[in-house]
């Protein structure tokens, strides 16, 4: 049986070792390595895609691969695509590591420096474990093919500026255009998105943070679908269950929805917890509301200089919102940007409250009327930030990023 090997690893000289190898495994076709977590489930998203015939029987994963940690990163492969076998590369062999990784979902481990013996092993392990897999599960095999959903969080830059009514709003105009979509309320000990869409839902986000292999049912069993179509993945009713909800567990919550959602959609509120750091670290858009007053402009700025310190987020790569804009205030958007350093949206929502209090007092924001300025306001904040746009667009950006490597086939 012919072996399709792909390697993940990021320093060359490791990548250069790694293939010399695997090219001397007997019926073994390694494939030329990736060079960063990104990178490889891009690649494997886009073979699925084409066929799952046309994925590899094994990947290794090196312990310094990137952005995303070596254990987080088997995780998700594990999770999106299930009759792959992962080893994982590492200088640490213990049982502490062996045990982290096989919860991770790994099939195996490989400790440094490599050895041909027990690489070979390593490898026909998993190769085997995979071909017993796809065997067994035939056509039935869930793979979750896309490359992977959004992560748009919007945080706030104090209490009150209007986060989960952009949050709300947001995510419904990711629904109405056809995306698969999530809402999740990080705010932790105080989040209100439940009262916002009038829902009464026993599960929360703290339900999945002990659980160390989030599978699609058991995060079925914690979303609650809406009546407007958006799945919603609360906060916790009791505000000290906030607690149980660590940087770690956020990052996996985070990384199970994107393999079930096309676009995902964070209230993180307006404190700041080692939970929604990670999350806004993980975004693929960081959205900053504001009011334009003093106060609240300068508690966006303290906020921008506290991620850029803490090494969260760049200035540059974080989005500002101004909510409750009015052209009286001596506070507009270009001010907004010069003092916090980031990007302010062209989309600013108007300050409106009366369009917006019976919905609010009735916590039915979801039935905002389509004339409302605001709603129009979010929802084309919604188009700025490509939540409308078609899948497809990014899938093929996405991919063509992976197009150097090829798997070869077999009997190709």
């Amino acid at each position: 049986m012919t072996t399709r090997i792909l390697p993940a690893v990021a320093d060359a000289d490791a990548a250069r070792s790694v293939t010399t190898l695997l090219s001397q495994l007997p019926d073994a076709e390694p494939a030329v390595p990736v060079g960063d977590s990104t990178h490889l489930l891009d690649t494997l998203a886009r073979l699925a895609g084409e066929s799952l015939d046309e994925l590899p029987e094994v990947v290794l994963v090196h312990e310094r691969i990137g952005p995303t940690p070596a254990l987080e990163l088997i995780r998700e492969v594990a999770l999106r695509f299930p009759a792959i076998g992962v080893v994982l590369i590492s200088s640490d062999a213990g049982p502490a590591v062996f045990s982290a990784a096989m919860d991770s979902g790994a099939r195996g481990l490989v400790a440094l420096p490599l050895s041909y013996e027990e690489l070979a092993v390593r490898v026909q392990a998993a190769a085997q474990w995979s071909a017993g897999v796809r065997r067994h599960l035939g056509a039935s095999l869930d793979v979750f093919a896309g490359p992977g959903g959004t992560v748009t969080t919007v945080t706030g830059a104090k209490g009150g500026v209007g986060t989960t009514l952009v949050a709300v709003q947001l995510a419904l105009a990711a629904r109405a255009s056809g995306h698969t979509t999530v809402l999740l309320d990080m705010d932790l000990q105080a989040g209100d998105v439940a009262s916002y869409l009038d829902v009464q839902f026993r599960r929360s986000i703290a339900d999945l943070a002990a659980i160390t292999d989030i599978s699609p049912r058991v995060l079925a069993d914690a979303v609650f679908t809406h009546e407007s179509g958006l799945a919603l993945l609360l906060a916790p009713g009791e505000g000290e269950r906030g607690e149980e909800v660590t940087d770690r567990a956020a990052r996996q919550i985070i990384g199970a929805l994107r393999t079930r959602y096309e676009t995902v959609v964070v209230d993180c509120g307006s404190q700041l917890t080692a939970a929604n750091a990670a999350v806004v670290e993980m975004a693929d858009t960081a959205l900053l509301v504001t009011t334009p007053d003093v106060v609240s402009v300068r508690g966006a700025k303290r906020t921008v200089r506290m991620w850029d310190r803490l090494q969260i987020r760049k200035a540059e790569e974080t989005t500002t919102v101004v909510n409750r804009h009015t052209r009286a205030t001596e506070i507009q958007p270009p001010l907004v940007q010069k003092i916090t350093g980031t990007r302010v949206a062209q989309a600013a929502v108007p300050a409106h409250f009366k369009e917006l209090q019976s919905v609010v007092d009735a916590g039915r924001l979801h039935d905002l009327d389509g004339r409302s300025t605001i709603r129009q306001a979010v929802w084309a904040l919604a188009g700025e930030l490509g939540l409308l746009k078609a899948p497809e667009g990014r899938a093929k950006a996405r991919a063509s990023r992976g197009s150097g490597l090829v798997l070869r086939r077999r009997g190709g």
